[in-house]
């Protein structure tokens, strides 16, 4: 099963501060151990929100707003995608990285093709 683990952005990312070098170690750690594991999909950081845009379409119309986004916590900071054997599998692993980035962070189920076979449980039917 694939997972993904995200970080969210904060304050000094967002001011485009780089991370100190204890987290950027620890990170770095988590990531050579998840390679090792051969469980490593991808990991990637991502830019501050000042340097993307936003984009919406509704009834046709498409509205494009530039960063930067006020609202820091909603804003991701990277991710990594593992696939392992369980959901606790990728907890585990997370909380890895948790520990590193002093910080929360999410852990997301990624969604397969398996999952709208007909019997498959993770989808409601509208």
């Amino acid at each position: 099963m694939r997972y993904m683990i995200i970080n969210k952005a904060d304050a000094e990312s967002e001011a485009g501060v780089m991370a100190s070098q204890q987290v950027v170690e620890g990170v770095g750690k988590v990531i050579d151990d998840l390679s090792k594991a051969g469980v490593l999909l991808f990991a990637e950081g991502v830019h501050r929100s000042s340097l993307g845009a936003r984009v919406k379409v509704a009834s046709g119309k498409r509205t494009v707003t530039d960063g930067p986004f006020a609202e820091t916590k909603e804003l991701i900071g990277g991710v990594i995608v593992v696939d392992v054997r369980s959901k606790e599998e990728a907890i585990e692993w997370a909380a890895r990285l948790a520990e590193a980035l002093d910080d929360e962070v999410e852990v997301r189920r990624v969604v397969e093709e398996a999952d709208f076979a007909p019997d498959a449980d993770v989808f409601q039917q509208r």
